[in-house]
């Protein structure tokens, strides 16, 4: 895939903005791209939001040999990665499941691996926010069959927490752990679905948001151990969820999901009937009985994509509660 001329990238076009939250410093060339971009500074609790890229009818994947990236659903869009690298900047962490690392097994989860261009950019904006070095990359596999000589785990670019069950962490610890990673065993609960194995990876390499195939798992990490867990290692508030759309369903169920900035690509892909495409949301089931309803808090247009957010309200309880 060619590399925009970041000079020439058009920047995107603010429709519609909330004036909810703090006024992050970006550099120069990143607001010239993006507009301004406010984020909450949470105290009591991590803000946990995700990131995703979806066709018109709803497909973040094709889930196809050779056509299984995010690339096939953007078209390869600039300002898609653009944002993508902008929204791992701010954050402190990046979570996925093993099958987004499976999908792109070279990958390493910083804003500078996804749009190289804007690496210094990207780089200034976290130092003016206070931060040393990328966000820790959080991986979730309930059964431990990672390769722990992955760029990673092995590249000393980023420290790794892999949240996994005790029968993974046993697997795993059969391989030398570098240094800069960190194995937590979580008990589990029998005979649910494992989020982790062959889950959609989001945003990856060159918009690579591959998809493998959705296996069913042994045990399920639930998405608030997850993020116990993260919390516990890392003192960051703001955390990126980025796959995949059955991780993104358990943060979903258990009312964990604060924002979702969601890409929409101007094209339909379809379904036949049988086949394994896959929409933001997999595992879960929420409407009729218990639908979740956001807020549109901002929207942007590049050409003919757009670039929205919407929240998600916590009540007093910790619940997500419906906007209506």
């Amino acid at each position: 895939m060619p590399r925009p001329d970041t000079a020439a990238l058009a920047a995107l076009k603010t429709l519609f903005e909330t004036k909810r939250g703090k006024v992050l410093p970006l550099p120069p060339k990143l607001a010239r791209l993006y507009g301004c971009l406010r984020m909450p500074l949470p105290r009591s609790h991590p803000h946990v939001f995700s990131n995703f890229v979806t066709t018109l009818d709803g497909v973040v994947s094709l889930n196809a040999k050779g056509h299984a990236s995010g690339a096939d659903i953007s078209g390869f869009n600039a300002q898609d990665r653009m944002v993508m690298g902008l929204l791992r900047a701010i954050a402190d962490v990046v979570i996925i499941g093993s099958g987004t690392l499976e999908a792109d097994r070279r990958h390493v989860w910083t804003a500078e691996a996804i749009f190289p261009e804007l690496a210094r950019e990207y780089r200034q904006l976290r130092e003016a926010r206070g931060k040393r070095g990328a966000p820790l990359n959080v991986i979730v596999s309930g059964s431990g069959a990672i390769d722990l000589r992955l760029p990673v785990f092995a590249s000393g670019k980023v420290r790794a927490l892999i949240v996994t069950t005790s029968a993974g962490a046993k697997r795993l610890r059969r391989q030398r752990a570098p240094d800069s990673v960190e194995i937590r065993a979580i008990r589990h609960r029998a005979g649910a679905v494992n989020q982790g194995e062959g889950a959609v990876h989001h945003r990856a390499g060159a918009v690579h948001r591959g998809a493998g195939a959705v296996h069913r798992g042994a045990s399920a990490i639930p998405a608030g151990a997850i993020l116990d867990e993260v919390c516990r290692v890392s003192p960051g508030k703001l955390i990126l969820v980025e796959g995949g759309p059955r991780l993104l369903g358990d943060f979903f169920a258990e009312r964990l999901v604060d924002e979702q900035f969601l890409t929409l690509a101007p094209q339909i892909a379809g379904r036949d009937a049988g086949d394994r495409r896959l929409s933001l949301v997999m595992g879960k089931a929420f409407a009729p009985r218990d639908a979740l309803w956001g807020t549109l808090v901002d929207v942007r247009r590049g050409s003919s994509h757009l670039f929205l957010r919407y929240s998600f309200p916590r009540s007093r309880s910790g619940q997500l509660r419906p906007v209506l």
